[in-house]
């Protein structure tokens, strides 16, 4: 079983940054960070496998950064540029797979979620 937590949500003002992070308890392949808005689906941010290969959705691209550090089984999401469209809870998500996903139903495990509240 991975347990993953989540860190680093917050208040900031439109146009400021964050940087979430997740730590996993064991090694995982293929993680992602999706997001959820009140009375929305949980929507798909951005993934990235164990070589670090990764896709992003079309709203943050060019705005946010994923990263990991496979040593310290850890991943991030640098957001910048951020938008009051960008708040949402943010959760971190592992998948045993290789292979990149977007479907949040292929994930296995998840974390508890760190609120991202961007006020304009």
């Amino acid at each position: 079983q991975v347990q993953l937590v989540e860190s680093g949500g917050g208040l900031v003002q439109a146009g400021g940054s964050l940087r979430l992070s997740c730590a996993a308890s064991l090694r995982t392949y293929t993680m992602g960070w999706f997001r959820q808005a009140p009375g929305q689906e949980r929507e798909p941010v951005a993934v990235i496998n164990y070589n670090g290969y990764n896709t992003y959705a079309e709203s943050v691209k060019g705005r946010f950064t994923i990263s990991r550090d496979n040593a310290k089984s850890t991943m991030y999401l640098q957001m910048n540029s951020l938008k009051p469209e960008d708040t949402a809870v943010y959760y971190c998500a592992a998948a045993k797979l290789l292979r990149l996903t977007i479907r949040p139903d292929e994930y296995d495990y998840w974390g508890q979620g760190t609120q991202v509240t961007v006020s304009s």
